[in-house]
């Protein structure tokens, strides 16, 4: 996607006082702290309060974060977005399919339910090296990405960035 300049500016302008509730699955620990780092660097760098959970495995995380946003909410300490962090492997069964599916299915479903900044940084793939390569801050980084992302639809849903009108 190719924005411009003032864009580009607006999207990397701090959020104060925003809140970001990371669930990060640990079933893969390493992968886990990979994918944590990126996105640790990338929300600081926003100014962002980072509140973080751990589950078992993605499976968990929709429902971890649903529990966790009802009780901000009746803490009257809402959450402005949810970052979704873990991986994926396929291995010799369908549960590869069941996992990856339905922690996608319960994470946007949580995100259109509720009008709320919810991103699937959780990482499916085929083989641990391409996990690697995938979550590594120092090669594709997506857990950074993943959180610049959750932080660009809290600066949308905060009308902090401004549309652009076409000719």
């Amino acid at each position: 996607m190719v924005t411009s300049s003032s864009a580009a500016a607006e999207a990397e302008q701090p959020i104060p006082g925003a809140r970001i509730l990371v669930v990060e699955a640990r079933f893969y620990a390493a992968l886990a702290d990979l994918l944590l780092d990126g996105a640790t660097r990338r929300l600081a760098g926003a100014g962002v309060q980072v509140d973080r959970v751990t589950v078992p495995g993605s499976l968990e995380i929709p429902a971890a974060a649903a529990i966790l946003l009802d009780a901000a909410a009746a803490r009257q300490a809402p959450y402005d977005g949810v970052l979704a962090l873990g991986c994926v492997i396929r291995g010799e069964t369908s549960h590869y399919d069941i996992v990856a599916t339905e922690s996608a299915r319960g994470l946007m479903d949580l995100a259109v339910a509720r009008a709320l900044p919810v991103v699937n940084g959780i990482l499916t793939v085929n083989t641990e090296a391409q996990a690697v390569e995938r979550a590594d801050p120092a090669r594709l980084d997506k857990g950074g990405h993943a959180a610049a992302a959750v932080l660009s639809l809290v600066r949308l849903k905060r009308g902090l960035v401004t549309p652009e009108r076409l000719p």
